[in-house]
């Protein structure tokens, strides 16, 4: 109940600090450069991708990091939702919630459990749905994973990843958690995107997509 409590509190001094002028929101979308490009291909993106990379974009905003200082964050997106998660994000930029980290998933070899367990947001990442050949939203740039630690995927009782244990427990609130119908789950269902959380199988509470799949 005191965590629950300090979170609340936390938040509304950074929603309040918003208000007041004292942290302002900034964003940014522009093409995929030569620099980007060159550290994606091979290790996010390669030869037979869903997408080419013409279509993804650098979604580059500001966020309210876990020690409470505004940091950036990017995240390459599709070039048809980037605008919309620069809403999302400015929404969650002014309710004040935290994320840990916002790298493109490249910074860890394009590895997706590396970059979980780094507890690293990120959207595009050119792969399959894990145990399958079927490409993940992630490889179309259509999806997001918001603090994966704190929003672990959870089947039978299980977290991946294994840090995420201990929030299997979903009546826990800790800074950057997710819950049903909260400000998160809300400002993507504002432009269209699902939550991994209502899924009716295993629950991948960290994911939201634009197919919500």
């Amino acid at each position: 109940m005191r965590l629950a409590l300090l979170a609340t509190a936390c938040t509304a001094c950074l929603a309040a600090a918003t208000a007041s002028g004292a942290a302002t929101f900034h964003a940014s979308i522009s093409r995929i450069g030569p620099e980007m490009k060159a550290r994606m291909v091979g290790v996010s993106w390669h030869r037979g991708c869903p997408v080419p990379i013409r279509r993804l974009r650098v979604l580059r905003v500001s966020r309210w990091g876990y020690d409470g200082d505004v940091h950036r964050g990017t995240l390459i997106v599709h070039r048809r939702h980037a605008r919309k998660l620069r809403r999302v994000m400015h929404v969650l930029f002014d309710k004040g919630f935290r994320i840990r980290r916002m790298r493109p998933v490249d910074a860890y070899g394009g590895s997706d459990r590396r970059s979980m367990n780094a507890n690293n947001t990120s959207a595009f990442n050119c792969r399959y749905v894990s145990g399958t050949t079927r490409w993940s939203q992630h490889a179309y740039g259509k999806a997001v994973d918001v603090n994966p630690i704190q929003n672990p995927w959870v089947s039978n009782g299980i977290a991946s990843p294994k840090a995420g244990q201990s929030y299997v427990d979903r009546t826990r609130h800790h800074r950057g958690m997710i819950h049903a119908g909260d400000k998160v789950v809300r400002a993507f269902a504002s432009v269209g995107w699902g939550w991994g959380g209502y899924w009716s199988g295993p629950k991948h509470y960290m994911h939201f997509s634009a197919t919500g799949t």
